[in-house]
């Protein structure tokens, strides 16, 4: 296992140290000059030279790219162009409240997606199966934008229950907090639900066909116990890689989400960049994007690992 493990971050260090590079590369190569940005079309060439020569706008590429990875990986990510702050507070304040919202959201999909689906497939062809798979799947078929505004008018506008805004206060409490993930957590949960419940319903079908589960049937044990003991472990294989990938996309990638309900999270963090050309906030937030995909993962391997033997012992004797 320690072998296995090792291994794993070897390659996650690799695919970061890549995904630097090119994170770099895609922020350099964009259209407009970043100087001209902050300071107007008014300015002269005197003004933009040395705002250039500020910020290391002039100094070559190679150069660039070897500071600011240093810089990054050091804690030190500079000041962003737009705001005049420090980058790295302000991009682990977004990440705090993304991570919030996607423990909310966890909290709501995976019990429910996994119940469904376990359900739907012990009852395969039953009209009830029939009934989650569609209801499931019309639902995640709806854009995230959509469904936010329909909770919103429903809840926050018609039955007054929750807010319509998430702009949560950094000196808030939980209890202030709570109310303003609901319906967040409720809009990212429907996008995630059908995937987990049809993954969890495949592998529950593939499981109950296996012999050793025709043998504990003959042994006499409930189908309760046989779908707790023995299907469940193998059966949520397949779910695990949705479920990691998830966890990523849910910190980072809630872009529509967060700005439907203008939640403070690292996802408008993103778009805030790229509206305002600010570079080095731009590649900070991509590169922990980057970074929380990777560890995912990671994650889920090693959980692939521990619920299957077969693969890390197929991954230490592979030349």
């Amino acid at each position: 296992m320690i072998r296995y493990l090792l291994r794993r971050i070897v390659l996650l260090g690799g695919t970061v140290l890549i995904s630097s590079l090119i994170i770099f590369l895609i922020c350099r190569l964009l259209p407009g000059d970043i100087a001209r940005v902050l300071l107007g079309r008014e300015a002269g060439e005197a003004a933009l030279a040395a705002l250039r020569t500020e910020l290391g706008l002039d100094r070559p590429l190679p150069l660039q790219y070897i500071d600011w990875l240093r810089g990054f990986l050091t804690g030190d990510w500079g000041i962003a162009y737009s705001t005049r702050q420090p980058i790295r507070p302000l991009v682990m304040e977004r990440l705090s409240n993304s991570l919030l919202l996607a423990g909310a959201t966890l909290a709501l999909a995976l019990p429910l997606g996994i119940g469904l689906g376990v359900w739907a497939g012990w009852r395969a062809g039953k009209p009830d199966d029939t009934v989650i798979s569609v209801s499931t799947l019309a639902v995640t078929g709806l854009p995230e934008f959509v469904t936010g505004l329909l909770l919103i008018d429903l809840f926050a506008f018609r039955l007054r229950w929750l807010p319509a805004n998430s702009s949560i206060r950094p000196d808030a409490s939980f209890f202030e907090i709570l109310p303003q993930l609901v319906l967040p957590a409720i809009t990212a949960t429907l996008v995630l639900l059908a995937y987990i419940a049809r993954l969890t319903r495949t592998g529950v079908i593939a499981e109950l066909e296996q012999e050793y589960v025709r043998t504990a049937m003959l042994k006499g044990l409930t189908p309760a116990t046989i779908l707790r003991r023995h299907v469940l472990r193998n059966a949520l294989l397949p779910a695990i890689t949705v479920i990691a990938i998830s966890l990523g996309w849910l910190i980072s990638g809630l872009i529509v989400v967060e700005n439907v309900y203008n939640y403070p999270g690292i996802g408008r963090l993103l778009t805030f960049a790229i509206d305002r050309r600010d570079l080095l906030l731009l590649q900070a937030v991509a590169m922990i994007t980057v970074v929380i995909f990777a560890v995912a993962n990671l994650l889920a391997d090693l959980m692939y690992a521990l619920l299957d033997p077969r693969i890390r012992l197929g991954d230490e004797h592979s030349p």
